[in-house]
């Protein structure tokens, strides 16, 4: 089989990024391990099942520095998909999650765009697939 694994998201501050993406979006802390250079290899995941984790990585640089909080040139970025989408919203609002727009109801499923805490775009999704009704 084959996989993402990681993605790098380029942050300012180990502790200040693993409190957002654990304790605002509920993500876990799968690895903390201090690196030889002074870096560290942190990652985490959105659900305990692996799947495609973020590895946060400190900027090191002006060219790193410069691109933190705009990873995708302002786009969405990145896509977190739920099975419950008002849950998850209303948390993630209670958390301090800066949300850029009002709940959407698309064809493809429930969205609303976010912001993590350095300005990268994510959506928050509820593909359609898991909106219908289960049957027998």
């Amino acid at each position: 089989m084959r996989r993402i694994a990681l993605v790098t998201l380029v942050v300012d501050d180990y502790d200040e990024a693993v409190r957002f993406y654990t304790e605002a979006l509920g993500f876990r802390l799968v690895e903390d391990t201090p690196r030889p250079d002074g870096s560290r290899w942190v990652v985490v995941r959105p659900s305990a099942e692996p799947g495609s984790d973020l590895l946060l990585a400190r900027a090191k640089g002006d060219s790193q520095q410069s691109r933190v909080g705009d990873q995708t040139g302002g786009r969405v970025g990145f896509f977190l998909h739920t099975d419950d989408f008002a849950r998850d919203h209303a948390r993630m609002l209670a958390a301090g999650v800066t949300f850029l727009e009002e709940p959407r109801h698309e064809p493809y499923g429930s969205v609303a765009v976010f912001q993590d805490l350095y300005g990268n775009r994510w959506d928050l999704l509820q593909p359609a697939t898991d909106l219908q009704p289960a049957t027998d």
